[in-house]
Formats: structure tokens, sequence, C-alpha cells
């Protein structure tokens, strides 16, 4: 009767090790990102939107309250490269910006 009950023991260990290997399991690369202006250095603001205007369609009127009305996404869905480039860009005119 012991025997028993300790061989039950052992098979449920055994069992909780197989739920472990699943959580390693890795997350698929993310392949598109968004940009998106934290905040920005206010002597830098003309230059910003000049730089928004760039890499967007939108007009002078749009790129500044995009700007005005900070936190905001400035371009989403594009690739890894692209963000990465609109990213440097900006924070080397005083913004603060993140790739999502």
């Amino acid at each position: 009767m012991p025997m028993v009950g300790f061989g039950f023991a052992g098979g449920s260990a055994g069992s909780g090790a197989v739920p472990a290997q699943s959580t390693e399991e890795k997350k698929p690369e993310k392949t598109t990102f968004d940009v998106k202006l934290e905040k920005f250095d206010a002597a830098a603001k003309i230059k910003i939107i000049k730089e928004i205007r760039a890499f967007t369609t939108l007009g002078l009127k749009e790129a500044k309250e995009l700007v005005e009305k900070t936190p905001a996404v400035l371009k989403t869905g594009i690739s890894k490269q692209e963000a990465s480039d609109i990213v440097e860009k900006l924070k080397a005119l005083g913004a603060t910006v993140v790739m999502e």
C-alpha cells in the first residue's frame, strides 16, 4: 500500500516538468514597428515639424498639431530599419522618440 502512494507522488512530479518546458517557447520576432514622439525640446519644435513632414504625407498644419499633442504616434506599421532611421533623426534634433 505505501508503494502505491509513493509511485503516485512520483508520477505527479514527472507531469509537473512538462508544462515548464512549454513556457520556454520563444516569442516571434516583431517585424513592424510604431514610432512615438514622447517629448521634445521647445527650441527645436520647428525643426522637428519639418522632419516629420519629410517622412510623412502630412501638411504643415497637421504636422504642427501632431507635435503639439505629444505624446503621439508619428508613424505605424513600418520596418525596423525605417523606424530606427526616423528615431535617430529626431533624437539628433532634441526629441525623445521610442520604437514600439
